[in-house]
């Protein structure tokens, strides 16, 4: 190994020339260093195998028992470090190295007769880090060693940038939680109802937590999401963003550990360049964020529409129809939701219970012809709505589940009957084509009065008013050929999309993990100053993941476990 270094704020920085190993006494030393907290990692379901890395390995049954039992469950995986909620991250995709248990049956013993158990991409050494100082600690021995290094907090990665290194950072245990009626950034003199959240903390804990202060918090549409995680930090869209703004809006402060070992509280009067980096830039670029401070509502009462019926052949593109007229018309009244070709679930926390009775009635009609049910109702909180609807709504997890998205552009799509026939056009391509159904997320900023320049997403999320997304799954044990497969389903939906909306943009947390031209999709003209803050903020690299700012390509040899489905690039 060689390297070239800096000495900054007393760690020397060194730019390694290739992957190192620490030795067994780097490793030791670190351990102690931050209390015995470091450890060796084995994948979720190594239990189950009688080969584990290639060795002999003796199942324990009692263990394996308690995964089959959790592996769907989100809370389950969320308690572990090797797991993620979308477990083809802990695999090595390309030499089809895994450690899966069969997800339509947990319980299959086929999963561990017929297979091996491999490390896959699952880092072999974590920190479970409790503390600033065990982050600080980190840095330190990532700057000595120039070990590869990743950040994980919930999971929720669905692109594999929390996975892969030799050293991973798990957030999860960083699970403060404080509000304060009168937050002051630091070096501010302005006062803000906010809630302060720990890198780990899960939206169910806030959303729990704000309940019990009669506040309300802006949030993800899933309860074990990482609040202060990746949400917060490339964008965060929730279905009350239309009114309220996207996560990145709503941010305050964060406190992050920088990679040349400094704690920072950055905010728009401290180290405003990173502050507006971090605010849409995305995690595991700039830093180790140990907290963010939001901005809170009171709690509000909320309208709720739910609409579902039985799809078929012959009524899916009429209820299409139905929520393109109609979208423009809810944004503008305030409402926000999830929809699809025979489903909705939208909020309102501006109209009164008949206002959004005769708002919605046009598509209550629909359901109910086509013998479907039709509520809509009052509820008091953001978390009544929560436990009542999403917690059975929300996506699946121990699922091989591949995304793809796209931010749909107010005009032409909503506002031009041309552009809405071509917006249904589409949809109704994927159902008939590939029988993917698009998930239609009416969260974007409509209605957000925006401070132009103050975040760092792509500028494609104030002048949409849809993302559309989908998945695409795979079976646990999934040839290659399939796998590239359904990867191309994947890219083929996508580039319908780019041709519909070509001068729009993607959420960088569930867009395609192949997305050509990513720089633009993600951040569009705001990724030139995004680049020059890496630059400034980790002039070596010591942190890169998966089509991240500055990221180093699909060459690198950390990326190896990806698929090679490199023309895009």
């Amino acid at each position: 190994m060689f390297f070239l270094g800096v000495l900054i704020h007393g760690i020397l920085l060194r730019r390694v020339a290739a992957s190192v190993t620490p030795t067994d006494g780097q490793w030791a030393q670190l351990n102690q260093t931050i209390g015995g907290r470091l450890y060796t990692s084995l994948p979720l379901a190594a239990s189950c195998f009688s080969t584990v890395n290639g060795l002999p390995s003796t199942p324990n049954a009692t263990e394996c028992t308690l995964v089959q039992q959790g592996y769907t469950q989100p809370d389950f995986r969320f308690a572990h470090y090797s797991a993620h909620m979308m477990p083809q991250w802990e695999t090595c995709q390309s030499t089809v190295q895994r450690c899966l248990l069969n997800s339509n049956d947990p319980s299959d013993p086929a999963a561990w007769e017929d297979n091996e158990c491999w490390q896959g991409a699952i880092a072999p050494y974590y920190i479970d880090v409790r503390s600033e100082d065990d982050v600080l600690e980190a840095i330190s021995f990532i700057n000595e060693t120039g070990v590869q290094f990743s950040i994980k907090a919930s999971g929720h990665d669905y692109k594999g940038r929390s996975s892969f290194g030799s050293l991973s950072l798990w957030m999860r245990n960083l699970d403060s939680l404080s509000y304060s009626a009168n937050f002051t950034p630091e070096g501010g003199n302005a006062t803000y109802p906010a809630i302060t959240v720990g890198a780990g903390t899960p939206f169910e804990d806030v959303y729990s937590f704000a309940e019990e202060n009669n506040i309300t918090v802006i949030g993800g549409y899933h309860q074990t999401i990482a609040a202060s995680g990746g949400w917060v930090q490339a964008g965060g869209h929730s279905i009350l963003s239309p009114i309220y703004g996207l996560g990145v809006d709503r941010v305050l402060q964060y406190k992050i550990v920088t990679l040349d070992g400094v704690s920072r509280t950055v905010n728009e009067f401290q180290d405003p360049d990173l502050f507006w980096a971090l605010r849409g830039g995305a995690a595991s670029t700039f830093g180790v964020v140990l907290e963010s401070s939001m901005l809170v509502e009171p709690q509000m009462s909320l309208r709720v529409a739910s609409i579902s019926f039985n799809q078929t052949a012959d009524n899916a593109r009429g209820f299409l129809e139905l929520l393109v007229n109609n979208s423009y018309k809810w944004g503008q009244e305030g409402w926000g939701g999830h929809m699809g070709p025979a489903t909705l679930i939208n909020v309102n926390p501006l109209l009164t219970l008949e206002e959004a009775q005769a708002s919605v009635q046009p598509i209550v009609d629909y359901a109910l012809a086509q013998n479907g049910t039709a509520v809509v109702e009052d509820l008091p909180s953001w978390q009544t709505f929560f436990a009542k609807y999403v917690e059975s709504a929300e996506a699946s997890v121990g699922v091989q589940t591949i995304l793809g998205s796209r931010l749909i552009p107010t005009d032409p799509f909503f506002t031009d009957d041309d552009g809405k026939e071509a917006l249904v056009d589409l949809m109704v391509k994927m159902v008939d084509t590939y029988a993917v159904n698009p998930y239609i997320i009416q969260g974007t900023p409509f209605l957000y009065n925006y401070t132009e320049g103050t975040t760092s997403v792509t500028p494609a999320w104030r002048s949409s008013l849809w993302q559309i997304g989908f998945h695409e799954n795979m079976a646990y044990n999934a040839t290659l050929d399939t796998m590239y497969a359904q990867y191309e389903i994947v890219n083929n939906i996508t580039s319908w999309m780019r041709e519909l909306a070509p001068n729009s943009g993607a959420y960088f947390n569930e867009a395609n993990p192949y997305e050509p031209d990513h720089e633009v999709a993600f951040w569009g003209d705001n990724y030139p100053a995004l680049l020059e803050l890496k630059n400034k903020y980790d002039p070596f690299k010591l942190l890169d993941c998966w089509m991240c700012v500055g990221w180093q390509g699909p060459a690198d040899e950390r990326y190896s476990c990806y698929l090679n489905i490199s023309s895009n690039y």
